[in-house]
């Protein structure tokens, strides 16, 4: 049996160190087997936690004028205490899975968290949020996300604006590539002036003699040759007076 001398001290220590503390878990067990006793201890310490087994009377008198005075009506039967001074989160976890999985021997009576007490469904949620470090892991990697967006945009805009002078540039060479390279239209000349050519070709072109035929260039050239003969000769002068007289009376016989 503990001395009055060895008590106080113990109050003294477990004062101090719930004052200090963030957050703390009241819990209750039966059949206790040393085993399992010592397996919750080392969830408790994996945890960051400390973990006592108090006197109900001790305990009150512990959290008098602390925030977690508010849990002594549940300091009834055999109770201990798991309390922590840094992410309340990781102890909420431990403790709420060892619940869970050792329901037949352990009991979840009360806990702090931040000055407030919670049942054992609220730390069934408090569970489930993400510990301090995944929350300073994510936000991490949400700033450094945003860091290396902005590195990006700054980088880019020297490169996008070169790249938008270049296509002006483009764009203004184009017309001139595509005037050079167009072969031109060939001119189409319509059916009424292709016709006015056709008659001012006709009206120009001069008109050729059609050449006498051979044949009768020399007939009609001894023709004449035999003419101018018989003129000249004596017959012919007189067959010629004949023909004149022979015309004259014709023309006095005709009535006037």
């Amino acid at each position: 049996m503990k001395s009055r001398e060895t008590k106080q001290k113990d109050l003294v220590a477990l004062t101090e160190s719930l004052q200090n503390s963030k957050s703390a878990m009241v819990v209750s067990f039966s059949k206790l087997s040393v085993s399992k006793d010592q397996e919750f201890r080392n969830r408790i310490r994996e945890a960051g936690a400390k973990y006592q087994v108090v006197k109900n009377t001790l305990a009150r008198i512990a959290v008098k004028d602390t925030p977690y005075e508010q849990a002594t009506e549940h300091f009834k039967g055999v109770t201990a205490i798991a309390w922590t001074d840094s992410d309340p989160v990781i102890l909420s976890k431990a403790v709420s899975k060892f619940m869970k999985d050792n329901a037949d021997v352990y009991t979840f009576k009360a806990g702090v968290l931040d000055g407030k007490l919670v049942d054992a469904n609220q730390l069934q949620v408090i569970a489930n949020l993400p510990s301090k470090e995944e929350l300073i892991s994510k936000l991490l990697y949400v700033l450094n996300a945003q860091a290396q967006g902005i590195v990006t945009v700054i980088n880019a805009i020297p490169r996008d604006l070169a790249v938008v002078i270049k296509q002006i540039g483009d764009q203004k060479d184009a017309p001139a590539a595509e005037a050079q390279e167009a072969p031109a239209a060939p001119v189409e000349e319509s059916p009424a002036a292709e016709e006015v050519a056709v008659e001012a070709s006709a009206q120009e072109a001069p008109a050729e003699d059609k050449p006498e035929a051979p044949a009768e260039a020399a007939e009609e050239a001894q023709e004449q040759k035999e003419d101018d003969q018989d003129a000249a000769s004596p017959e012919g002068e007189q067959h010629a007076e004949a023909a004149e007289a022979e015309a004259g009376a014709e023309e006095a016989e005709k009535p006037e």
